[in-house]
């Protein structure tokens, strides 16, 4: 169970890495959402789960995110008091698309009971 510090921390990290990630980092990554984010407990290491539009923008995405790390780590550490920069690992977060891929399934199993 995460201590109320911790999750406030990962809520206002959240907030200030939707902020740098889309309106400071200069590379162009396209339209990121940052889904959610983990901290461990000794706050060294910060899991960023993130999305895009669209599946043709995940790669370039990817490559920007990665190659912006440093300056995101420097900033995010500068908006967000803390006491020391943990070392971020982006992933994709693939929930939106089996959510939405077992929503169609449901939907194709209801119009078959239907008929």
């Amino acid at each position: 169970m995460k201590s109320n510090y911790l999750l406030r921390l990962e809520s206002s990290i959240k907030r200030a890495l939707s902020d740098i990630i889309n309106f400071e980092v200069k590379n162009n990554i396209g339209l990121v959402t940052i889904t959610d984010c983990e901290l461990t407990q000794d706050l060294s290491f910060l899991t960023v789960f993130y999305t895009v539009l669209s599946e043709k923008d995940k790669k370039k995405a990817k490559e920007g995110l990665e190659s912006s790390k440093g300056f995101i780590r420097s900033t995010l550490v500068s908006k967000v008091s803390m006491r020391k920069a943990p070392e971020i690992i982006f992933k994709y977060d693939n929930s939106y698309a089996n959510g939405s891929r077992i929503e169609e399934l449901l939907e194709e199993i209801k119009r078959k009971e239907n008929k």
